[in-house]
């Protein structure tokens, strides 16, 4: 930053993205920030999940929502999920292990560095729960969930995401507020046939 009526320039910032402070550029140090912040121009340097926060808005949120709470039944919940699976299944999409051309497009220009940043904003973020729409397919739902199905050979559920859907982190994913529509399609579609 050039101090107001001199030549002389002074950082604003170090390598790290701290802020520099001292005798002379502390208040120009100050005033080049807003000016930055005004103009929409100035980024923090910050922790994985505020970095997040910004690629966020600018390629998540249409599908997924701000919060990761979306809308849609096919584009899964990410509120809360655990961020280690998430950035997972950036790497995944983008590496074509996982196929999904909507998501291969998103995945496409994001680093490693962006995926799990992007993974640890979604995961700080609070689920919104929902109601089951149809009571009786909930409560068999949960049978099978818990206790598996026997006579067709389904394993229960809990067994790998907990008791409470919550997942184990970096294993298997949170499914807990999940869309059923979404969960459907994915067993049904083979999507899970690859490593977490």
């Amino acid at each position: 930053y050039t101090l107001p009526g001199t030549k002389r320039r002074v950082p604003l910032f170090d390598e790290d993205g701290k802020r520099v402070r001292g005798k002379e550029n502390g208040n120009a140090a100050d005033l080049a920030l807003a000016r930055l912040k005004a103009k929409g121009r100035w980024r923090p340097a910050a922790e994985p999940a505020r970095e997040g926060e910004w690629i966020v808005a600018k390629v998540c949120s249409a599908c997924h929502s701000s919060d990761g709470n979306s809308v849609a039944p096919a584009n899964p919940v990410l509120a809360g999920q655990h961020a280690e699976y998430t950035a997972k299944q950036l790497a995944n999409f983008k590496s074509g292990e996982r196929k999904n051309p909507v998501m291969l497009g998103m995945s496409s220009a994001l680093s490693p560095d962006d995926m799990k940043n992007v993974a640890a904003y979604f995961s700080q973020q609070k689920l919104k729960p929902a109601a089951a729409k149809d009571k009786d397919l909930a409560a068999l739902g949960q049978k099978i969930y818990r206790g598996g199905n026997l006579s067709t050979g389904v394993a229960a559920c809990s067994g790998c995401h907990g008791p409470t859907g919550a997942g184990m982190p970096s294993q298997y994913p949170r499914i807990a507020g999940q869309f059923p529509e979404y969960v459907e399609a994915q067993l049904k579609n083979g999507y899970r046939l690859h490593d977490m």
